[in-house]
């Protein structure tokens, strides 16, 4: 059974000319345009043309020639535009608010639309949304978001892709262990978990599938994510640390890249607690140091009850890690840089799970 998506409301309400998928969420928009494209074809929009935004330099006359070819003998058409970066430039831009014009021209007159468009974006940054030329496509187009399905919710949407192909796990604490193991196998990789449930689907009947049977079939697929791995350091997740850690020195991240992401988490806490301690509010001394969506919450408890000094001192541990990193002797260090990060890591975790 294919899965119904954030799309599929608005197609029952007809098809419109402009579509805008938005996030970096690979199965979700895949998905969303899988929907689109399957509705679009029985609708009778059995062409397609597809246009990859590369550069600065991408010509966007081509794009608007083919948006515009409308007639009595024109074909019904789907026409995809891909901006990866998410920028479309100044041409692009101008481009953009032409398609939104006629658009809406279409829409005015009441009529099937000849040309269907669909744009696809990554998640954009707080300017770009403010943009006149995304204003315009929000004011004109069905713009959805794919959002990120993150860590906490996985074992939700595994069990719901479960059950639309009628399986299901156990109820009770042994269920809840058993989505627990999938999601630690698949940490931080939705189409992983997507074509995992799939294979279940392929191994075993509908029904309810054991500990076990999960255990066996689902390969270890974890995605660890180095920001991830900060999140884990603040909430003070020992155990996830570690396999993190593990996971990144195995395979090849950057040592130096590890060590600036959890040293700038410490950077940022003692920012906003010299903010704090200054008397601003601590919601507007977060939003000046740019911190946002599921670390607000993580710096909020932390921040409640780990001191400035303890604060202080990590930081001054970022820069004696920071010369290990970078080839330095420290005394209290190990001498090896993933060694010295899984000091520092630690540190700073045992920091965090006290303010729990």
């Amino acid at each position: 059974m294919t899965p119904s998506t954030a799309l599929t409301p608005h197609l029952r309400q007809g098809l419109k000319s402009l579509y805008v998928l938005v996030g970096d969420e690979p199965l979700l928009i895949q998905e969303m345009s899988d929907e689109l494209r399957s509705h679009a074809i029985q609708k009778g929009y059995e062409e397609r043309t597809s246009f990859t935004v590369s550069g600065a330099h991408f010509d966007w006359s081509q794009v608007l020639s083919a948006t515009q070819s409308l007639g009595l003998f024109a074909s019904l058409e789907q026409i995809d535009i891909h901006i990866p970066s998410g920028k479309p430039g100044r041409d692009g831009a101008q481009a953009i608010e032409r398609l939104c014009a006629l658009a809406k021209e279409l829409m005015l007159e009441g009529e099937s639309p000849q040309k269907l468009l669909l744009i696809t974006l990554p998640k954009l940054d707080k300017a770009t949304q403010s943009s006149s030329w995304f204003e315009c496509l929000q004011d004109t187009a069905v713009v959805l978001q794919a959002p990120k399905v993150e860590r906490h919710q996985l074992s939700s949407w595994i069990a719901q892709r479960l059950s639309l192909q009628g399986q299901s796990v156990k109820e009770g604490q042994e269920g809840t262990q058993t989505l627990q193991l999938f999601v630690d196998l698949v940490e931080g990789n939705l189409l992983a978990a997507h074509q995992e449930v799939q294979k279940l689907g392929l191994l075993y009947p509908k029904g309810e599938l054991s500990h076990e049977q999960i255990k066996s079939a689902v390969m270890n697929v974890a995605r660890f994510d180095v920001f991830k791995l900060s999140e884990a350091v603040l909430s003070g997740q020992f155990e996830r640390v570690q396999k993190m850690l593990d996971g990144l020195q195995a395979e090849g991240e950057s040592a130096v890249l590890v060590h600036y992401v959890i040293s700038e988490d410490i950077r940022q806490l003692c920012r906003v607690k010299q903010a704090v301690d200054a008397g601003q509010a601590l919601p507007m001394a977060l939003r000046a140091n740019r911190v946002w969506g599921a670390k607000e919450k993580l710096y909020e408890r932390v921040l409640s009850k780990v001191p400035r000094t303890t604060l202080e001192r990590l930081l001054q541990a970022a820069h004696r890690v920071d010369g290990v990193v970078k080839g330095l002797k420290s005394p209290m260090w190990a001498q090896d840089t993933w060694m010295a990060m899984g000091q520092f890591a630690f540190v700073c975790t045992r920091a965090c799970s006290l303010s729990k």
